[in-house]
Parts: C-alpha cells; sequence; structure tokens
C-alpha cells in the first residue's frame, strides 16, 4: 500500500500566515526545492514562514503547515508526479515535461518515503532552518487522540491550533476603541 501527504487545514491560520495556502485535499511535497539557493534573509515575511514550516501543495502551489498520511494507488502518485512536472515547467521554468518528470518523481519519492511507516491519518509537520548554505529539514508527527479537548468530530481527533470565538455586534465592546489606542497627545 501506498501512502502520500495530503494537504490539511484544522484552522483558518494557513490562509493568514504563507502569500498561497494550500486548500485541504491536494497532494503535497516538503517543497524545499522552493528555497534552494534563495538566502533566507532575502526572502519575503510570508516566504520565510513557508521556508520554516510550509508543505507545498502540488494542485495550488500553495502552502499548508500540516499534512496527513493518507492512503493513495500508484495511479495517484503518477497523476502527482505528472502534475507536479508540470508546475515545474510552468512556474518554474523547467524545458519540456520530460525533463521535469524524473525531479516530480524524485519529490513524490521522498514524500512517500516521510509516509512510510505512519499510520493512515498521522499529521506530520516539518521545520525548517538555514544552516550556512544547507537547508535542514526536520518532521514530527501527531497521532489523532480518541477525544478533542473541543470535543469536535470533524478534526478526526486532532485538537485546532487556534479556537477562534465569533461574537455578534450586539455585545458590549467595552468601550475599548482600538484606533485611539496609535493616537497619542504630545504636549
Amino acid at each position: 500500500m501506498i501512502r502520500l501527504p495530503r494537504t490539511i487545514r484544522l484552522d483558518p491560520s494557513d490562509s493568514v500566515v504563507f502569500a498561497t495556502a494550500a486548500p485541504p485535499g491536494e497532494w503535497a511535497v516538503p517543497g524545499t526545492f522552493l528555497f534552494a539557493d534563495r538566502p533566507y534573509e532575502s526572502l519575503t515575511r510570508k516566504d520565510q514562514i513557508a521556508f520554516r514550516s510550509g508543505f507545498l501543495g502540488i494542485g495550488s502551489f500553495g502552502h499548508s503547515t500540516l499534512v496527513v498520511v493518507t492512503e493513495a494507488t500508484p495511479q495517484d502518485r503518477d497523476d502527482a508526479a505528472h502534475a507536479l512536472s508540470v508546475q515545474f515547467v510552468t512556474r518554474l521554468g523547467a524545458p519540456d515535461h520530460e525533463t521535469a518528470l524524473p525531479a516530480a518523481l524524485d519529490e513524490l519519492a521522498l514524500a512517500e518515503d516521510l509516509c512510510r511507516g505512519h499510520a493512515i491519518g498521522t499529521l506530520i509537520a516539518l521545520h525548517r532552518a538555514a544552516e550556512g548554505q544547507a537547508i535542514r529539514e526536520t518532521f514530527r508527527t501527531l497521532k489523532p487522540r480518541d477525544e478533542t479537548a473541543f470535543s469536535a468530530g470533524y478534526l478526526r481527533g486532532h485538537d485546532r491550533a487556534f479556537h477562534l470565538v465569533e461574537t455578534s455586534d450586539d455585545e458590549d465592546d467595552h468601550g475599548l476603541d482600538l484606533t485611539s489606542l496609535g493616537h497619542t497627545d504630545h504636549a
């Protein structure tokens, strides 16, 4: 059985922290190749966040903080490799599909190896660091619990990174005016 990572979103934070967030459910690879030969200091703030903790969604070329180990068929892997090779041509300037496909297959092999030995449903997070000219990657797994702190069944045993609470416009704002906090009288 083949296991590959798919993007997952447990809360809306990816859409805030990354320039482009990968939608949930697309095949993913670590995507470290995006940062090769790019000094960390030259990256935008959102690109630095993607460098530090973002998996690359193949379809969107967006980033995801977490991926989930998912069962896949050989055809799924081949389709994902083909889609990634197309991205290499259209987004990264590879000369043609035939040249890009071996690199895409290597990325998918790395992604498959990352998932090997983990149970379906295991979440994987990554951390990258620049060490001189090299990039160091570490991965950690988050295994689902039987029950979450918020008892949210749709999280499938994983808690949220943040708990967002919406309030209605009718609720008292306790007289706090955030715009006035930035203005001071310099008398």
